[in-house]
């Protein structure tokens, strides 16, 4: 059980850290010239974006309900709640890039229009915004894996 918790453990940060690349080469593609190419790149590492969303939550459910701590220990800790507040509204606030990288690839691929620099700004700045928000995440686990947070305590 303790190899199985150890290598659930790994995936779980090895997507996070997909998560942190993925969202990276976003921001910087999305700061650069609007081009077929950075359209094309955008909607690739958008996808690797959601397979890595999709591997943290099951790895950390997996943490919580199989290998981890027990569910008390999650259950009844303000910051792991917290935690998952942030995770979800990451989630929440990376649809919007999502349609709109589709709805830019598609008006390209039927069309020849790429977005203007204006709309590849403003998607700059939402991702951005989640890496902000995602950034905050180690912290919180830091403070609980040391017990931190425990309501009641």
């Amino acid at each position: 059980m303790q190899t199985w918790a150890a290598i659930n453990a790994g995936f779980h940060y090895i997507a996070i850290m997909g998560l942190a690349a993925t969202l990276s080469i976003e921001v910087l593609t999305l700061k650069g010239t609007v081009t077929a190419e950075a359209l094309t790149r955008l909607t690739r590492v958008d996808a690797l974006y959601g397979l890595s969303a999709l591997l943290v939550l099951v790895t950390g459910l997996l943490r919580v309900l199989v290998f981890g701590k027990g569910v008390d220990f999650y259950l009844y800790n303000w910051i792991f709640h917290l935690k998952v507040v942030i995770f979800i509204a990451v989630g929440l606030w990376s649809v919007l890039p999502t349609l709109r990288f589709m709805r830019w690839r598609k008006a390209y691929l039927q069309a020849g229009v790429l977005p203007t620099a204006a709309e590849f700004s403003a998607m700059r700045k939402v991702a951005f915004a989640e890496v902000h928000l995602l950034a905050i995440l180690p912290f919180l686990a830091a403070l609980m894996a040391r017990g931190i947070g425990f309501i009641g305590s």
